[in-house]
């Protein structure tokens, strides 16, 4: 007999299965593309197609594992879809993985470089 999962293992879970598809997403070239010419301004489909050389069919994959992974939020205007960037799944991303280890490294590394100019300049 399994026992039942608790809340907080729920939510580890999910938020693991999140994390996996965001950094799925972004693994390959086209969909950071996409996300780049989404920070700017949200876009209409059509308009994304034209700054690749592959087919529409292609693109449309590519913004529906966007979509799926929360990094992409489709608006649909009638015929039309508009693409939205959602930075929440980056952002997460950003201070899970990133934010604890910028403070100590980066203080650590801007202490060399000022002790190696410091060292260069009495040469």
């Amino acid at each position: 007999m399994s026992t039942p999962m608790t809340t907080a293992a729920v939510a580890a879970d999910t938020e693991q299965a999140l994390d996996e598809s965001v950094w799925s997403a972004l693994s390959d070239p086209t969909r950071r593309k996409i996300l780049d010419l989404l920070r700017s301004e949200p876009r209409i489909t059509s308009d994304l197609c034209e700054h690749f050389t592959t087919t529409r069919f292609a693109i449309m994959k590519h913004l529906k594992v966007l979509e799926s992974s929360g990094l992409v939020i489709a608006e649909r205007r009638g015929k039309t879809r508009v693409n939205h960037l959602n930075p929440v799944p980056i952002q997460n991303i950003y201070r899970r993985w990133i934010k604890p280890f910028e403070k100590i490294p980066a203080d650590r590394m801007l202490r060399l470089k000022l002790l190696l100019e410091k060292g260069s300049a009495h040469d």
